[in-house]
């Protein structure tokens, strides 16, 4: 299936390593060209790199709880590739805890990283797109079901996702698109740490499968793959929803 990525342009933040990263390699790997960003120089640089150099894929040191980050995005990819037809905006999963536990102090600086930053992405990065343009946010199924344990995930994520649909109504008449991605359990760093967290990481592993009907963790490019489906014209008609890759484990229709 022809997804019609060939020389489309796409910006993928917190894409140095995990889920993002893994749809940067499918993207690429269909014709797509990538700018990447993520706080940490060498890392985004490396990634870069491995998806082919300048030509292919080029990294911005960028933290999305800085205002001027949509912009710079924005700029890059018309700099360096001459246009912008979609994004991919993923944050960092906030800290672990119990939303009754967690400080003032970690629930502001999650909101203003995770829940902020992402709208003021989509807003500006949506209101840079042409026709056909897509936007993709990388969030939870916490957004439809709390998760034990992460209760600043339970209380942004499904606020993220009312917002992205309010987005969705507002450009889809420009015909642009937003779409939801609710990972499930993926075997990204983010999941590693939070199965050592447990003190016995194999038990957890365990527990986390027997409660997938799939019975197994997925793999980042499970995700890659529906993801760079999701921002292809091949989804041309897909906007305003969120879509699960979670191997079945939510329960709701």
């Amino acid at each position: 299936m022809d997804l019609g990525l060939t020389d489309r342009v796409y910006v993928l933040t917190g894409a140095s390593r995990g889920l993002g990263y893994a749809t940067a390699q499918c993207l690429v790997a269909d014709g797509a060209r990538v700018v990447l960003s993520a706080r940490d120089p060498d890392a985004v640089a490396a990634a870069a790199e491995r998806l082919g150099g300048p030509e292919h894929a080029v990294g911005l040191t960028a933290d999305l709880a800085d205002p001027e980050t949509p912009g710079q995005l924005v700029a890059a990819a018309r700099d360096h590739f001459g246009r912008l037809d979609g994004a991919l905006i993923s944050v960092g999963g906030p800290p672990p805890g119990n939303a009754a536990a967690i400080t003032d102090e970690q629930w502001r600086l999650s909101f203003e990283t995770v829940f902020l930053g992402t709208i003021r992405a989509v807003r500006t990065i949506a209101g840079a797109l042409p026709e056909g343009g897509a936007i993709g946010l990388v969030l939870s199924t916490s957004a439809r079901g709390p998760v034990p344990g992460l209760g600043i995930s339970n209380g942004l994520r499904p606020g993220l996702v009312g917002a992205a649909k309010d987005i969705a109504d507002d450009y889809g008449p420009r015909g642009v698109r937003v779409v939801g991605l609710l990972p499930g359990r993926i075997l990204t760093d983010r999941n590693r740490e939070l199965f050592a967290a447990t003190g016995d990481p194999e038990r957890a592993r365990t527990e986390a499968e027997a409660g997938i009907p799939l019975r197994r963790i997925g793999d980042p490019a499970e995700f890659g793959r529906v993801a760079a489906f999701v921002l292809s014209p091949a989804a041309s008609y897909l906007t305003g929803l969120t879509l699960p890759v979670d191997g079945g484990a939510l329960r709701g229709l």
